[in-house]
């Protein structure tokens, strides 16, 4: 019986290690079969040119073959794309991979979170001020898992965000106007929280509140798994911790 092909897939590569003598697994995140792993067979050897190609940030077009969690890469086509040279940038872009890697599931697309990606390293690889990029991809991966939430709605009451009052906020519930039982975050301000509902993650009061609530709701993601891409941040080269 033939074996499952695919062909011409748009995919990055997420994280690559050995596998057996002369080959790699690696992790993908592909337009039209979300997260998922391929064995690029050879791809280790000296001779191979694979190892070259299939780097992280690195738009690919790529075919396998195979049924079940793992195929076989059997095409690689290397297209032109963004190059994250500051040091602040390359990590910001291993953080965005990780936290994919460690959270999405097993081939479920996500075409939207694909272009958010994709805008994303767009992004990184043009400014040093990455934490609005991080902070904007951060809610894009949470819509994508159905965690999407409104910056100037409570969701307890129905009602739209007050200047003047403070808020809370519960990862299931989001952005809430009492303490409850899920409540994570306590005295958000209310006018920080309509400047990120008008898209302003750039001032400090939203930059500080956005922060606060993204870590709580990707922490609360991972379930306890951790996020080895964090401590680049504490790095002297890493400038400040952004994540």
């Amino acid at each position: 019986m033939k074996r499952d092909a695919q062909q011409q897939e748009p995919a990055y590569v997420m994280h690559r290690r050995p596998w057996r003598e002369t080959s790699l697994l690696v992790d993908l995140f592909t337009l039209n079969h979300g997260r998922m792993s391929v064995i690029a067979r050879g791809a280790s050897s000296s001779k191979s040119p694979l190892k070259a190609q299939l780097q992280p940030f690195q738009p690919l077009v790529l075919g396998w073959v195979g049924r079940g969690d793992l195929k076989t890469l059997t095409q690689v086509d290397v297209r032109d794309g963004p190059i994250l040279r500051r040091t602040v940038s390359l990590y910001s872009g291993l953080y965005l991979n990780e936290l994919m890697q460690r959270i999405l599931p097993q081939e479920d697309p996500h075409p939207t979170l694909f272009a958010a990606y994709i805008e994303a390293l767009a992004l990184l690889a043009e400014t040093s001020d990455v934490e609005p990029v991080l902070r904007k991809f951060e809610q894009a991966f949470a819509a994508a898992l159905g965690y999407d939430f409104a910056w100037d709605l409570a969701t307890d009451t129905g009602h739209t965000i007050s200047a003047t009052h403070s808020y809370c906020y519960d990862p299931e519930q989001g952005i809430v106007a009492a303490v409850s039982a899920g409540v994570r975050l306590q005295n958000l301000p209310g006018d920080a929280l309509l400047a990120l509902a008008d898209g302003d993650y750039e001032a400090v009061a939203s930059r500080r509140v956005s922060k606060r609530v993204m870590r709580i709701l990707t922490d609360y993601l991972l379930q306890g798994r951790p996020l080895n891409s964090r401590s680049l941040f504490s790095h002297p080269r890493g400038e400040r911790h952004e994540s």
